[in-house]
């Protein structure tokens, strides 16, 4: 086989592909497995396709004027004044296309920050270079920090596939929960960002950030700070462990007998 046809067959299998299968090559967004991320990735689809059809309309339009204006070196090119009626429609369709792209966007980004009815509140503190997490309604706190063997950064043993994702003490979580997340520092600028949560948050020291998630799938999520803060910057993974509830509660219980 050509090389030619193995560059068209990855082209119309890219094409074709479904829109999860590209998160997974990473050229697109994850769906994310909570309800704001779920949302988030629908209206990059719903824009991601407007602008398909807007782009395909106007090179075939091109490519028309290109073909049926086409003249002969020399010829009198054609007079012609403005047309107020053309311009009205090329005016108010873009700002209606605008439109239906804005309103769920900003619904969207409304409620991100919609707090309120939060069952139970995590604090994320950013250090240099690690993560403390404490549970406002129990009497559970911890650092999580990296927790890749010294072996596998020098390659001298294989690499898993948490490899630099891994955390000695990951932060568990129920799922089928709305939990508030306050977010701060306690040094320099920091970011938490989980990207199957749809968002990523500063932490600022001296302010706290406020963002929530309710985790519909459980399972093993990896982060990482996402703002420059130093020289251990790539050293500041997370790993949040969601789980059910019953499952959550047994572990809550295992925490708060340990710290009596």
């Amino acid at each position: 086989m050509s090389v030619q046809a193995l560059r068209a067959g990855a082209l119309a299998t890219a094409v074709t592909a479904p829109s999860s299968a590209l998160a997974e090559w990473g050229v697109n967004l994850p769906e994310g497995v909570t309800s704001i991320s779920n949302t988030i990735y629908d209206i990059h689809m719903w824009v991601f396709w407007i602008c398909v059809v807007i782009g395909v309309g106007v090179f075939l339009a091109i490519l028309w004027s290109v073909l049926a204006y086409r003249h002969s070196k020399g010829a009198k090119p054609a007079h012609f004044h403005e047309n107020t009626t053309v311009e009205i429609i090329w005016t108010v369709i873009p700002f209606l296309i605008l439109i239906m792209m804005a309103i769920p966007a900003t619904g969207t980004l409304v409620d991100m920050y919609d707090t309120s009815d939060a069952e139970m509140e995590i604090k994320v503190t950013g250090y240099q270079w690690r993560w403390q997490y404490e549970y406002m309604d129990e009497d559970i706190s911890f650092f999580s920090s990296p927790d890749t063997p010294r072996d596998a950064e020098k390659n001298l043993m294989e690499k898993t596939g948490d490899y630099k994702y891994s955390v000695d003490n990951p932060l568990v979580l129920p799922v089928d929960t709305k939990i508030r997340f306050l977010i701060t520092s306690n040094d320099v600028i920091h970011s938490w960002w989980v990207p199957e949560f749809g968002w990523k948050q500063d932490a600022i020291p001296g302010f706290i950030n406020k963002n929530w998630a309710k985790i519909e799938e459980p399972g093993t999520y990896y982060g990482l700070c996402a703002e420059l803060c130093g020289q251990g910057h790539s050293d500041m993974p997370i790993e949040v462990k969601a789980v059910p509830k019953d499952e959550y509660r047994e572990w809550v219980a295992e925490q708060t007998g340990e710290d009596g």
